[in-house]
């Protein structure tokens, strides 16, 4: 019996308490352009100024909406990018306003929320499950990702590694 009780107690110990969250407020990860649009009207933190804030990637025909919360003296975001991809919202990336919030607050509350992050750099901190990316960049940037979306552009993409990333890769491998 306390085998099957040590069993179960570690397997809900693993399990994350929450679910990496789809996006920030009204935004979530998946919305089409339209849906986006309106909830960004609503939601002012954002700054959205309507269709102005919206452009066209002349290279692949896929919509970014830019915005500046900065307008707003009640907004913790500054500036903020909507990336479309087959015409559904798979970045959000919101630059947060360093006189309100500081990097380290933003990082132990996520830490508090999903845990340790899953990869830890000078430069940044990412968490991953199977549905989001979510990282803290520095200075103070969030950012989300639709993994499943990103995943298949990196799978599709052709680009090799250059000379200095292979030699790089090789050089840690000999560590």
């Amino acid at each position: 019996m306390k085998k099957l009780f040590a069993v179960f107690a570690f397997v809900f110990l693993c399990i994350p308490i929450f679910s990496l969250p789809n996006g920030y407020s009204s935004a979530k990860l998946g919305m089409d352009i339209d849906s986006l649009k309106e909830a960004l009207k609503k939601d002012h933190q954002f700054g959205y100024r309507g269709d102005r804030d919206v452009s066209l990637s002349p290279s692949d025909g896929q919509f970014l909406i830019e915005t500046d919360g900065s307008k707003f003296g009640f907004s913790f975001l500054g500036r903020c990018w909507f990336q479309f991809a087959n015409d559904k919202l798979y970045i959000i990336t919101l630059n947060l306003d360093q006189s309100k919030v500081d990097h380290y607050s933003v990082f132990a509350k996520l830490c508090e929320k999903y845990g340790n992050p899953d990869e830890l750099s000078p430069k940044k901190s990412v968490w991953r499950d199977g549905d989001v990316i979510l990282s803290l960049e520095k200075p103070l940037t969030l950012k989300y990702t639709d993994a499943k979306v990103f995943d298949s552009k990196k799978d599709s993409s052709n680009v090799e590694k250059t000379t200095a990333e292979k030699a790089r890769d090789e050089f840690l491998d000999s560590l």
